[in-house]
């Protein structure tokens, strides 16, 4: 179905399933407007909130983009809370305080990645207005929602929406004919774009504007850094990977995009995509060899008990350029403004 989605000519299919993208666009319009005008409440917390979020499905590198946000807001001395809906987590009870160490079957495998790197508060649960205030009752400074664009209960002072330059909003149809949670309009309303360009996508080709009256947009660039090994913490450099062939697991939104990446870097790659999220057991890391096994991180905190020396986590490194560094930080600049003169 998704590659359906990201193709231009209409196919048979995606006409027969126009009528539930109809349905499903009433629902999410209707939906809007109840937060809008009052018929459902929106909660304001007592901390300024930043929402990163898309408006399709799938990965388009929100997580790294939130990292970026948490490390330059930790700078300014600033104690950020992340939360996010800890998706595939299994916990008890919600919200979860995350830690490094938490299991990634109790509060998801976003959640611990996001504590291993920031090490900011992190609490996931899908009560989005209960993980902020808890967030806050740990002692934050600023909400960060890593996703949660639709979630409108949690009343938000600014938000980011993040697209993948490559894939962009595919064929433009709402679910389940296309990729999208909301109509593309919804991206006037954000206060900035951030476009996701892969290193596998030629900077001189240009996405078109998704609509007339759009907000600012950013250029960001999520590229593979390093690997780390996950049995002994040992760095390596993604070269050192060349001249043999090495297997390559990926459980994300996108995992095409990290495969194109390990190419790209000239590894020769044996690759095995699963679904987002998904639980890693023995045999999706058996490849019957001893050849070097490649993974995302978000991948890596769910399997961290069983690796050994085959198992490497590669890290994403997001590039911002000066310009466009500029407008995030006068962004959270008037966040962090706006924050204190209203509460």
């Amino acid at each position: 179905m998704q590659r359906l989605w990201y193709q231009r000519k209409p196919f048979w299919l995606l006409i027969l399933l126009s009528p539930l993208s109809a349905l499903f666009a009433v629902v999410v319009a209707c939906r809007r407007a109840a937060f809008r005008y009052g018929l459902l409440r929106c909660v304001r917390v007592d901390r300024p909130v930043i929402v990163v979020g898309n408006i399709s499905v799938g990965g388009t590198g929100k997580t790294p983009l939130v990292i970026w946000l948490a490390e330059r807001l930790q700078s300014r001395g600033k104690r950020v809370g992340i939360i996010l809906r800890g998706y595939g987590g299994q916990a008890a009870r919600w919200p979860v305080d995350v830690n490094p160490d938490t299991p990634a079957v109790e509060a998801g495998d976003e959640a611990v990645l996001l504590a291993a790197r920031t090490g900011a508060i992190v609490v996931a649960g899908p009560d989005r207005v209960a993980a902020a205030r808890r967030a806050i009752e740990l002692g934050a400074d600023v909400v960060l929602s890593d996703d949660g664009l639709q979630h409108y209960r949690l009343a938000r002072d600014c938000e980011i929406a993040v697209i993948d330059a490559e894939r962009g909003l595919g064929n433009g149809w709402l679910l389940p004919a296309g990729p999208l949670r909301e109509p593309v309009s919804r991206l006037r309303s954000v206060a900035l774009v951030a476009r996701n360009q892969r290193p596998s996508f030629p900077s001189e080709c240009v996405v078109p504007a998704p609509s007339s009256g759009m907000p600012r947009r950013i250029t960001i660039r999520a590229r593979l850094a390093q690997a780390i090994s996950l049995a002994s913490g040992e760095p390596r450099a993604l070269e050192s990977f060349r001249g043999y062939r090495v297997h390559a697991v990926a459980g994300i939104g996108n995992p095409q995009a990290f495969f194109d990446a390990l190419r790209l870097a000239g590894l020769q790659v044996n690759a095995r995509a699963l679904p987002d999220h998904a639980v890693l057991g023995p045999d999706e890391l058996e490849f019957g060899d001893q050849a070097p096994v490649l993974m995302t991180e978000k991948d890596a905190v769910k399997c961290r008990s069983r690796a050994d020396l085959r198992h490497w986590a590669v890290r994403l490194a997001l590039e911002i350029d000066a310009a466009d560094t500029a407008t995030l930080v006068t962004l959270l600049d008037d966040v962090l403004r706006s924050g204190r003169q209203n509460r």
